[in-house]
C-alpha cells in the first residue's frame, strides 16, 4: 500500500468518496460529514448517521463557484445580489441559492433553494478539488451531541474506522454564517 492511500490521508478520503462513502472532514469551525452529492445511497446513508430528516436539505461547500452552478439557478439573482455573494467568498458565509429544477431532492429537502459555501480551508479546498465536485457539508455529531471540533471526538462519536481527513479545523468558534441570496437575511449567525 503506498503510504498516500494511508487511512487519514486525502488519496484515502478521496478514494472513500467515490465508493460512496461519508466521511468526516475539518471544515473552518468544527469537522464535517460529507459524501458525493450526487450519490443518492450515500447521501441517504449521511442522513441516517445523522438522523437528520431529508426534509430539511443540505449544505454544499466547494473550492469554487464553479463546482456549485450545476445545482444553482442563479439566473434568479441580480448582479448586486451575486457581488454580495462573491464578496464574502471564500469564507465561512454561507448563502441560501434557488435551486435547479433538476437538482436532487436529498440536497433540496422541501425548498426550491440550496444552501452552499466556497470555503476559505484549505483542505477543503483541496479535497473538493480533487473529487473535482462540492461536498455535503452537515456538522459531524451524533443527534444530541455537540459538533465534533477534533480528530479523537469524531473518533469518540463515530467508532476508531470512521473514515476521517486527519487535518486541524480552521479554528472559528462559531458555525458558518448562513444567509439567503435573494432578500440578504441573516439565518443563523456566525
Amino acid at each position: 500500500m503506498k503510504n498516500e492511500c494511508l487511512p487519514g490521508s486525502l488519496d484515502f478520503c478521496i478514494a472513500q468518496i467515490k465508493q460512496g462513502a461519508v466521511i468526516a472532514y475539518p471544515t473552518e469551525a468544527v469537522f464535517g460529514l460529507g459524501c458525493d452529492p450526487d450519490n443518492e445511497s450515500a447521501v441517504m446513508a449521511l442522513l441516517a448517521l445523522k438522523q437528520r430528516p431529508i426534509e430539511k436539505g443540505l449544505i454544499l461547500i466547494a473550492a469554487d463557484y464553479l463546482q456549485l452552478q450545476p445545482y444553482l439557478d442563479d439566473s434568479q439573482l441580480s448582479e448586486q445580489q451575486k457581488d454580495r455573494m462573491f464578496a464574502c467568498w471564500p469564507g465561512p458565509v454561507t448563502w441560501v441559492v434557488p435551486a435547479r429544477s433538476t437538482t436532487p431532492h436529498w440536497l433540496t429537502g422541501r425548498f426550491d433553494s440550496l444552501a452552499v459555501r466556497v470555503s476559505d480551508h484549505p483542505f477543503v479546498r483541496q479535497l473538493c478539488r480533487a473529487v473535482n465536485k462540492p461536498l455535503v457539508s452537515t456538522s459531524a455529531n451524533l443527534s444530541n451531541l455537540p459538533p465534533c471540533r477534533t480528530v479523537a471526538e469524531v473518533y469518540q462519536q463515530f467508532g476508531d474506522d470512521f473514515p476521517v481527513f486527519l487535518a486541524e479545523t480552521g479554528g472559528r468558534n462559531n458555525p458558518s454564517e448562513i444567509r439567503h441570496a435573494l432578500t440578504g437575511e441573516l439565518i443563523r449567525q456566525g
